[in-house]
């Protein structure tokens, strides 16, 4: 039960009306009837409420808009807590916005709650501004000057007119963090990208970088081993500076570095203040306990519009990923590679898969179940992204999804791949038993800047008279091909690859098809209709190649069956609008397709 519904059962406040033309009225305060359904007014009676049960000051003593005396222009409160039962005698004065608002707003919300509170005839001790999961509280009473908004602030309202906590947040206690639903989660995640981002202060991915490490704090700081009564670090203290708590907040940062080196080489580099109002943004929900789902559809709803226009080829959408890791089946056992893996998108959503097969096994809660899908993480989740920055990203998304981004590395993967094994023993050639992957359509591989274009067959053309000769350039997506087909095992290694339709209708690139069909099993293709990428910025029509790599003697087969389906509706349209969908239907007749086909399967 919310603290508003609380109240309402307690008397002290009711909704009447229809689910559009809802009417809230505060009994205590003289019958006061606002409209319920102004998102504004939601955060206020939700907060009249928590004054009342969780801080436990007598419902009479709280008025909703209060009139300031004599102020000019004309404002009003939205709350007051008064220290009388005549409401003679203010207490705190509070500020209350819709979710969502910007640090600007926000700030002139500090400045208008401020001024209410510091009014010569509405003197109060505290000024608290709230915007959703968003607090500050000032102490405005004679100890600071009337323009100070630092060094007055405190962790929390006091407590049935008592003395200011040290933090807000204790673990096992009445004050911890919670877990919170999906909007508020992105709600909060938005409000810090825009804090960083600043309106250019930053760009938009560098940003989004900073804020992965924030969040890499946040979770690093809730699973830290704590006592029940000990307070989080994450949090903004009473009366401490933003140089102190930026202090604090990158030695944590500093201490997980250490711990796991391949996340963050790089050290927090947000200004102090900035930092202050992120904090203030996330210091109240606990990322470690929301819903797994809830997280995993914020952060990719965020994303989603994060990754649009000139980041859209670093994110493929949702339903072809999923429909990508349903037509594969990975299996427990099997090493997933994605060597283009942009936001980690594959990795997460066949992670997801070895959940939802966990909870066929085990209990949903037990040490096996969680065994079963964490051991897949740790161990067979592999992932290689170009640009830092993004990679970094991907590691995030591991993590918030609770981890499986160990073997996440930032590499060019068209290099040789020794390189790559250097830095991590798990990639090597033959290795892998199922790669997921959507390389980058258009980039051009140059073989005067990438020497290594001429260790591809791929790289090579043969001329008329048969003289094999290096290409000068070859389009990064044919490489692909090639890379894939050397990382994945003989015989058993499978593959979902998404492709631009050119390579599979040009002529020009007929020798790129007969090179698919030479080294893999051509198992499937799915035409994907024009509109799969216009969302993210990306307008080539494309394809999805499900293929089986050939044994060491294997040769391509006359009688060999291949699955072909072009659906139309896939669960969204160019403008990103959710849409019928026919691709679990492509599933369900690509089981029945391999029955029949089962000769021709390895």
């Amino acid at each position: 039960m919310t603290y508003l519904e609380r109240a309402i059962k307690d008397g002290y406040a009711h909704i009447t009306g229809t689910d559009e033309k809802q009417k809230i009225t505060y009994i205590t305060s003289g019958e006061t009837i606002k409209n319920y359904n102004d998102p504004e007014e939601k955060i206020r009676a939700e907060f009249w409420a928590e004054l009342i049960y969780k801080y436990e000051y007598p419902a009479n003593r709280i008025k909703v808009e209060v009139a300031v005396p004599d102020r000019l222009p004309a404002n009003r409160a939205d709350i007051v807590i008064f220290s009388d039962d005549a409401c003679t005698r203010p207490y705190a004065v509070v500020e209350c916005k819709k979710d969502g608002i910007t640090d600007a707003e926000f700030n002139q919300a500090i400045e208008q709650g401020v001024g209410n509170a510091t009014w010569i005839k509405l003197r109060a001790e505290y000024a608290v501004i709230i915007a959703g999961e968003t607090r500050r509280v000032l102490d405005v009473s004679d100890k600071f000057g009337i323009l100070e908004r630092e060094k007055n602030v405190v962790a929390d309202l006091p407590k049935a007119y008592g003395k200011p906590q040290e933090y807000r947040f204790y673990k096992g206690t009445a004050n911890d963090i919670k877990p919170v639903s999906r909007e508020t989660l992105i709600a909060a995640i938005k409000k810090c990208h825009q804090t960083l981002w600043g309106g250019g202060r930053l760009s938009p991915p560098t940003a989004f970088g900073e804020l992965c490490k924030l969040i890499f704090v946040k979770i690093s700081d809730e699973q830290k081993h704590r006592r029940d009564g000990e307070p989080y670090q994450f949090q903004i203290k009473t009366h401490e500076p933003s140089s102190k708590l930026a202090a604090r907040i990158n030695a944590l940062y500093d201490e997980q570095k250490i711990r796991d080196p391949e996340v963050f080489t790089e050290s927090i580099k947000v200004d102090d203040r900035v930092l202050h109002t992120v904090v203030s943004h996330l210091e109240a929900i606990n990322l470690s306990k929301t819903d797994l789902d809830v997280k995993g559809v914020a952060f990719e709803q965020f994303m989603d519009g994060f990754f649009k226009g000139d980041f859209g080829q670093y994110f493929t959408p949702r339903p072809i990923i999923e429909f990508c890791v349903k037509m594969m089946k990975p299996e427990q056992d099997h090493d997933v590679l994605d060597p283009s893996c942009g936001s980690g998108g594959f990795l997460l959503h066949a992670l997801d898969y070895m959940r939802d097969q966990a909870g066929e096994y085990y209990e949903k809660g037990s040490v096996d179940y969680y065994n079963y899908w964490h051991d897949f993480a740790a161990k067979h989740l592999y992932g290689i992204e170009i640009n830092d920055e993004i990679a970094r990203v991907a590691k995030m998304n591991m993590i918030v999804h609770d981890d499986g981004h160990t073997n996440v590395i930032s590499h060019d993967a068209l290099e040789s791949i020794d390189k790559m094994h250097d830095r991590n023993k798990g990639f090597a050639e033959n290795r892998f038993d199922l790669i997921l992957t959507n390389p980058p359509f258009g980039s051009t591989i140059n073989l005067a800047e990438k020497p290594y274009l001429a260790t591809y067959e791929l790289g090579t053309q043969t001329d008329a008279k048969g003289k094999v000769k290096i290409r000068k350039t070859q389009s990064s997506e044919v490489l692909f091909i090639e890379r894939i087909w050397q990382f994945l095992k003989p015989e058993t290694g499978k593959a979902a690859i998404v492709l631009p339709d050119g390579i599979l209708t040009n002529s020009s690139m007929q020798y790129v098809r007969d090179f698919i069909l030479e080294k893999f099993q051509l198992l499937a293709v799915v035409s994907l209709p024009q509109c799969a990428f216009a969302h993210f910025g990306a307008g080539v029509k494309a394809s999805v190649i499900f293929v089986r790599k050939r044994g060491e003697n294997e040769k391509p087969n006359d009688n060999e069956a291949i699955f072909m389906a072009a659906p139309e509706l896939i669960g969204y349209d160019a403008t990103g609008r959710k849409t019928e969908s026919q691709l679990d239907e492509i599933v369900k007749k690509w089981k029945e397709f391999q029955k029949d086909a089962k000769p021709f399967f390895a």
